[in-house]
């Protein structure tokens, strides 16, 4: 018996998923049955209605708002840590060329000329 293929991911608009939410707060049908009307996983579905819930305040957690500020928070806190590990380097790296200057005894080559920012 060969393995199903991974689904390929999918992205959904705000509007679509605000539309699914409500079909299962309804009540008509249950959330797998609306899952299997639309083709959609029911675990996605699932998530959708939880995240609803937070979003009205039914149900403790992170809204949307704070899950998207957290994440680009997290972008930004990545990329100034990569930022001082550079500057860390070139510390190191222009330090390390002051103590060939200094060891030559005044004769080796020069520090480079660094122009202001």
């Amino acid at each position: 018996m060969g393995k199903k293929k991974p689904r390929p991911r999918r992205s959904f608009t705000p509007e679509f998923k605000a539309e699914i939410v409500e079909l299962c707060r309804r009540g008509d049908r249950s959330v797998g049955q609306v899952a299997k009307d639309f083709d959609l996983t029911e675990t996605a579905v699932r998530d959708w209605v939880k995240q609803a819930e937070v979003d009205n305040g039914e149900r403790d957690g992170l809204t949307s708002s704070e899950r998207e500020e957290l994440a680009q928070l997290r972008r930004e806190n990545r990329r100034l840590r990569e930022d001082v590990e550079i500057l860390k380097r070139a510390t190191a790296f222009f330090a390390s060329m002051s103590g060939c200057w200094r060891s030559a005894g005044g004769r080796g080559p020069k520090p480079p000329l660094v122009v202001g920012p």
